[in-house]
Formats: structure tokens, C-alpha cells, sequence
């Protein structure tokens, strides 16, 4: 299993302080208790502030096909899956165990039926769908994100929304802090991405400062 945690954290927040106290998904126990499972554990799953923000702009959105790349345990394919009671979620996981987990979390959750898992490649499963999507959430491999960005741009519909999850890295990818050495090749693929978004004329992007920082990319071409 890959080592996730210089990219994933809880980053929800305890106590009434701040924001933080309005940033809390409304989501079912059973989600809840996944989530409770993968955290004890420092499974990469989306803290409070993030998964309330992907649930707000997957509904806000409209999407009929929703797809994501980095299922982990599916917390937040499930979340989706609650924001978007008539969207079918296309789901993409690498490691074999944490695929596993999901789908039975998947049926615990009641979201089975409108969950298409695929385990396998993200780079390679990409290139074989064959519908487009109103919104995609990447959370996979940060370092293909930019080697992605082509092919996701095919996939989604005019209007059609790419977020992409952890850009700033704690700060590596905008210069804000000293990369370790041993991350300089992941911050400069994220630097990569985050150029290539912004400077993209069929894209309105915004970068924010939610979670491990999001990038928010709206396709404005067919």
C-alpha cells in the first residue's frame, strides 16, 4: 500500500472556532462510521472541510455521471452518492485491498447500485470510458495529475467541473514552504498542473485554500 501521508491528513477541525464549525457534511452514520474506521487507521479519505466542499459543488454541479479517481475506501464516492441522489458515480481504485473495503462499504452505505468500481490504473482507465462527465474529483497519484489533464478535459461536458485534490501540498507547490528534498519531483508535477489549469483558455480555474488546498477547474468549451 502506498505511503499516503505527506499528502493526507485529517485536516477537520475540532470545537466551535472558526469556520470550521460550518464546514461539517451532513452525512448519513453509516459514512460516518467509515470514515471514523480510516481515519484511526490514516486511510487517505477527504477531511470534514474538503468532503462538505466536493458535496456542495458535485449538487451544485447537476451531474448525471460523476466520475473519481482514487475510490481509497469510498467515503468519498458515498458522500457524492448522498449530495447527488440521481447521479451515477464511476469510481477508480489502484490497490486491490482498499478497493475491496469500498465496495463493501458501498453496500453498507446503500450506494451499491449507483457506484461503478473499477480497480485498476487510473491512467489507463481513463483512456477506455467512453461517456463524459459533468464532475470529476481527482484524488489519486499527485504526481500524474498533469499527465491527466488532457484526457479528463475530453471527458468532461461543457459546463463540466474538474476538482483536483492536496495542490498546495502544505505550501510546497506554491513556494510558500521549503520542499524536502525527497518531494521536489511531487511539487514540481503539482506546480506543473497548477500552471497548466490556470493558464488554460477552456478552463475557468480558481485555486483555494481548502483542506490540503483544491483546484477548481469549470470546462467553458465543447
Amino acid at each position: 500500500m502506498e505511503d499516503f501521508s505527506y499528502a493526507h491528513r485529517d485536516t477537520s477541525e475540532t470545537g466551535s472556532k472558526g469556520i470550521a464549525r460550518f464546514n461539517v457534511p451532513h452525512i448519513p452514520s453509516a459514512l460516518e462510521e467509515v470514515r471514523k474506521s480510516a481515519f484511526a487507521r490514516e486511510i487517505p479519505v477527504a477531511g470534514d472541510e474538503t468532503l462538505a466542499f466536493v458535496m456542495a459543488q458535485a449538487a451544485a454541479s447537476g451531474a448525471e455521471n460523476i466520475l473519481e479517481l482514487g475510490t481509497a475506501v469510498g467515503t468519498t464516492a458515498i458522500a457524492m452518492a448522498c449530495a447527488c441522489p440521481n447521479a451515477k458515480i464511476t469510481t477508480v481504485e489502484r490497490d486491490e485491498n482498499f478497493y475491496a473495503e469500498a465496495l463493501k462499504n458501498f453496500e453498507k452505505c446503500g450506494v451499491s447500485k449507483r457506484v461503478n468500481a473499477i480497480c485498476g490504473d487510473a491512467g489507463e482507465v481513463i483512456e477506455k470510458l467512453d461517456k463524459k462527465f459533468g464532475f470529476i474529483f481527482m484524488d489519486c497519484a499527485k504526481v500524474q495529475y498533469i499527465k491527466y489533464l488532457p484526457r479528463l478535459k475530453e471527458l468532461l461536458v461543457r459546463g463540466g467541473v474538474l476538482v483536483a485534490d492536496d495542490v498546495l501540498l502544505y505550501g510546497w507547490a506554491s513556494g510558500e514552504a521549503e520542499v524536502p528534498k525527497k518531494r521536489r519531483m511531487l511539487a514540481r508535477h503539482i506546480e506543473e498542473y497548477l500552471t497548466a489549469v490556470s493558464e488554460d483558455k477552456e478552463l475557468i480555474t480558481c485555486v483555494i485554500r481548502v483542506g490540503d488546498g483544491i483546484a477548481l477547474s469549470v470546462k467553458n468549451t465543447d
